[in-house]
């Protein structure tokens, strides 16, 4: 979001964006298509001006404008950017809509949401029928539920032409895309390329490999920073703990400089960052100091950060991959597409003529992949397929995608939602079971949903939506590099023998106990921007369950509430197998990720439940929990009599006394 300095000026910066002047054709176009393809450079004003476009047009006189976006961030800043431009409180004719936070009004006609919130409105209205505009922006990014919006809009559009409904008109925007590709999909729509660049881009690439393309990028930065004139610098880098660690290694470095240099304000840029913490990337720097950037792929798309001059690219980012055969996904770092790393070099040629240092070779870049592959293509359906047969698609191998999920991918997806008794098989197609009708309900992975579901069976609704909340948010703890050891010592008040998940819910016991103090919450690491995050998460998955007749109730017995989680979570569980645990699905070796509590556990459990797998060297557990083994064949022994470990013949017992 780029700032504007005063109200007066507003026409002003609109009318000296490049697409103003193809405000006429654009508007001819509108006139003649209802499906229409731009292909417009990083910066020419698309994704800001089309939406004003059609409204100033009449487009939205009895329906809405809906404005898709990759991430929350971009959407809520883009909102905030179109309702100053625009001249309206935001959340009234502009406003926005992302995972557990809607700031719209019956007045809002220009409605900004992330691609998972559009998917999940049209599981209540599967004809889009208040919009008589969707906008698919950033579309190559692929991202997953972007590839079921093609086939979600495509399908409402021609269902409402059938029934002589209002028609509804689809725009698909992006800065680097397969043009003919997206527009064979919707029938050989028409495809407009938008001319935007007004300043040029020069590429420096590494001469030679980078092993450790961390410290490169320290390097780099450094010898911008001494020999280049002013402007700032933005590093792409992969994820939060990259980035904070660069972000106090740059301070620490920058307070070794010789004299007459100019001073650095260095700051980082993630999603799970707080939203107040994100605008400080916006904000000018002082007279004389250099801003100094480290941000994810968040700053790849529509997210304009002022006066960048210097772009360094990793070439990396970090990215989530399904793997049929083991069940699971596994967040790693992998190589960018050519698409992305021109993404990434624009954002230095916004305002003047810039640099995109590239930490990678010319040879490298060449064996880079065209197009980002599509996410849909590499995921867990799971989600996907449950929203769908909320949709009403219930036959997900005939789903008009755009680019087809592997039979392999759809098949363990659905087996999942079996797992979790969230749909069954009739007569070769899926429909909802009564759980599966109110697990769709929540904006949730189905595993966490399955979880909320039979908090009541356990009588721990209230403390599931607390540990689910806190697992919905970025770490509930804070912490410095230098300071590590203190924190480690802190932590262990919070601490529980059981584990992770135990331990969200005594960090969040105690934080409700002394009200969030501050003084408190730096006394013991705690990240209250976090906590509240995570304390309104659990206000909304309240006002769902009361929807659903989920009544409150609550357990001091951890026992009931493991028993509760792992009806979510059984099938991501490891059995300690001499001195190594492996995963029961799979047989894979894993480790407990170092930042878990039981990492340093002297008597390490014979069996775990854990949320997620991380890989960096190793393939690590993140959130994980004991469980008597015993209490998980217990809650799922159809599941455990077809692996082969020692569960399979293992006998469910009706209550386990172990902690």
């Amino acid at each position: 979001m780029r700032a504007i300095p005063m109200e007066e000026d507003i026409e002003m910066v609109r009318e000296k964006l490049p697409i103003f002047s193809a405000k006429q054709e654009i508007l001819n176009a509108f006139s003649k298509h209802k499906t229409l393809i731009f292909v417009g450079e990083t910066g020419c004003g698309k994704t800001t001006q089309i939406p004003q476009y059609l409204l100033e047009a009449g487009y939205a006189k009895h329906k809405s404008i809906g404005i898709t976006q990759p991430r929350r961030v971009a959407a809520t800043t883009i909102a905030k950017r179109v309702a100053q431009e625009v001249k309206t409180e935001l959340g009234s004719k502009v406003g926005y809509s992302i995972r557990f936070e809607n700031v719209t009004s019956p007045a809002t006609k220009i409605k900004f949401l992330t691609d998972g919130m559009l998917v999940r409105e049209a599981t209540g209205d599967k004809l889009l029928l208040e919009y008589s505009v969707v906008i698919l922006d950033e579309a190559h990014e692929r991202t997953l539920y972007n590839d079921v919006l093609f086939g979600v809009a495509k399908n409402a559009q021609r269902v409402r032409r059938e029934r002589n409904l209002m028609p509804l008109m689809i725009i698909v925007m992006s800065a680097t895309l397969e043009a003919q590709h997206i527009a064979s999909y919707f029938d050989n729509a028409p495809a407009y390329s938008i001319s935007g660049r007004d300043y040029s881009i020069s590429i420096l690439n590494a001469s030679k490999p980078q092993p450790n393309y961390v410290r490169s990028a320290l390097v780099t930065v450094f010898q911008i920073h001494q020999n280049e004139e002013e402007g700032d610098i933005l590093v792409f880098c992969t994820g939060q703990e990259e980035i904070d660690s660069l972000v106090s290694e740059t301070k620490d470095t920058a307070k070794c400089l010789p004299a007459g240099y100019g001073q650095v304000h260095v700051c980082g840029l993630y999603s799970a960052l707080p939203f107040e913490q994100q605008t400080d990337v916006f904000n000018p720097a002082p007279v004389g100091t250099r801003k100094i950037i480290f941000a994810t792929n968040i700053a790849e798309t529509s997210i304009t950060i002022p006066n960048i001059k210097y772009v360094v690219d990793t070439g990396l980012v970090k990215a989530k991959t399904f793997d049929a055969k083991s069940g699971f996904d596994i967040l790693r770092s992998r190589k960018v597409s050519k698409a992305q790393a021109e993404q990434r070099a624009g954002r230095a040629g916004r305002e003047f003529d810039g640099f995109c240092y590239r930490l990678y070779t010319k040879e490298e870049y060449n064996n880079f992949k065209e197009q980002t592959e599509p996410e849909i293509l590499r995921s867990n359906l799971s989600n996907v397929v449950l929203q769908m047969v909320a949709l009403g698609f219930n036959s997900i191998k005939d789903f008009d995608f755009i680019d087809k999920p592997s039979v392999e991918n759809i098949v363990a997806a659905e087996e999942t939602l079996k797992a979790l008794e969230a749909v069954v098989e009739v007569k070769g197609n899926l429909e909802l079971t009564p759980c599966g009708k109110q697990m769709k309900t929540f904006p949730l992975d189905p595993k966490f949903s399955k979880m909320i579901c039979t908090s009541i069976k356990y009588k721990c609704t209230d403390e599931i939506l607390t540990i689910i909340s806190l697992l919905s948010v970025d770490s509930v703890f804070y912490t410095k590099l230098s300071d590590k050891e203190n924190f480690d010592l802190v932590r262990k008040k919070f601490e529980a023998p059981e584990g992770d998940h135990i331990m969200l819910l005594n960090v969040y016991k105690q934080f409700r106990k002394f009200k969030g103090h501050p003084e408190w919450c730096k006394e013991n690491y705690i990240n209250s921007r976090n906590v509240r995050k995570a304390i309104k998460i659990r206000k909304q998955l309240s006002l769902l369950c009361e929807k659903l007749d989920i009544s409150p109730c609550s357990s001091s017995c951890t026992l009931q509430i493991r028993r509760c989680l792992t009806t979510g979570l059984f099938r991501n569980t490891a059995l300690l197998q001499g001195k190594v645990y492996k995963l029961v699905e799979n047989n894979q070796v894993v480790k407990i990720h170092p930042s878990s509590s039981l990492f340093k556990s002297k008597n390490l459990p014979s069996c775990v439940m854990f949320t997620e797998l991380v890989q960096t060297t190793e393939v690590y557990m993140r959130n994980v929990t004991y469980v008597p083994e015993e209490l998980l064949v217990g809650v799922c022994s159809s599941y455990f009599k077809t692996k082969s470990c020692r569960l399979s013949t293992m006998k469910p017992l009706a209550f386990v006394s172990a902690f």
